[in-house]
């Protein structure tokens, strides 16, 4: 039912004709400016840390945002999003992945697609101030799968204050997000990724020597060698396949159980046919898709001199009518 046949978004701007400048003019050229956060460093159950940067004005409703792979609290589209809902009535929780806050983290095992570990604690240390009576959730790309596999699979016992979501860009299908990221035409985000990961196993390793094989680095030719020969073991899990299964979204859409919208474009360079769950939308009461035509990876950039993109607009729509 909740299957958006027609998308608000209306055109990108002309110039970025295709989805790879869509995705990629944004992320470089596009500045988010008048953010200041406050920082906070909580502990986790396992020894480890995430820093938090927050907004807070006062306001007893609270956006918490997720970024993207190798992203951070400064990315364009989370601070897009942190001031448009600061400038309408939010506080704004931006936290910050393991390692991704410029500092190394602690523990052995780093972030990933399907940690919902570290997103509980997020939400548990956010409730447990006490400020705030409606909480909305938005999150981009690897943030977007993490936000759907988390409420998925808390379903029912959700806490109560979280009203609403609004994701963009979900590679909810990681075992077809793989394979799409190997094609030649998207080697530049392949090469991006894989060289900012390739320093963080090394500086894992010096950390805990002898506990991954580095060697195998320059060995990597597609991405699930890389999946297979770290993600999977650093993270916790048997081997690539384990990985794509527990951590992908798609699995746990279905117990969603508050209203929230996953906006995926037509031309993302690196979502695949497996990426647009139309069908799950259009029988389960809490999950909306849309798919605008066009829109890139986390760009939505439009036409004008608008200062927000799309998916920060719907995100705030969305979110304010539950």
């Amino acid at each position: 039912m909740p299957f958006i046949e027609r998308s608000s978004f209306p055109a990108a701007p002309f110039w970025q004709y295709n989805g790879h400048l869509q995705t990629l003019v944004p992320g470089i050229m596009r500045r988010v400016e008048g953010i200041e956060y406050n920082r906070e460093r909580i502990e986790t159950p396992d020894g480890d840390f995430l820093d938090l940067d927050w907004i807070v004005s006062g306001h007893p409703r609270l956006l918490i945002i997720t970024h993207g792979l190798e992203g951070n609290s400064t990315r364009q589209y989370v601070m897009g999003a942190a001031k448009l809902f600061s400038q309408n009535g939010y506080d704004v929780l931006a936290w910050n992945c393991r390692s991704c806050s410029g500092e190394m983290n602690r523990a052995f095992r780093m972030y990933h697609h399907g940690d919902t570990d570290d997103i509980s604690a997020v939400v548990n240390h956010a409730l447990g101030t006490g400020r705030y009576n409606k909480v909305v959730m938005t999150g981009f790309s690897m943030g977007a799968n993490i936000t759907l596999k988390y409420l998925g699979t808390q379903g029912e016992k959700l806490p109560s204050a979280i009203k609403a979501a609004a994701v963009f860009s979900a590679p909810c299908d990681l075992r077809s997000g793989a394979e799409v990221l190997d094609r030649w035409d998207n080697s530049i985000y392949r090469r991006r990724f894989l060289k900012a990961l390739a320093g963080k196993m090394h500086a894992k390793s010096e950390q805990y020597p002898g506990r991954i094989d580095v060697s195998k680095l320059p060995q990597v030719k597609r991405w699930r060698d890389f999946d297979e020969w770290f993600s999977a073991p650093v993270c916790g899990y048997r081997n690539a396949d384990d990985f794509y299964t527990q951590a992908s979204a798609r699995h746990f859409i279905e117990g969603l159980r508050i209203p929230t919208l996953l906006a995926n474009a037509a031309n993302d360079p690196i979502l695949t046919p497996e990426c647009m769950p139309h069908e799950l939308a259009r029988k389960h009461d809490f999950f909306h898709f849309e798919m605008p035509a066009e829109g890139g990876h986390c760009g939505f950039q439009t036409r004008g001199t608008d200062e927000f993109t799309w998916s920060e607009r719907r995100a705030l729509a969305f979110c304010e009518m539950w």
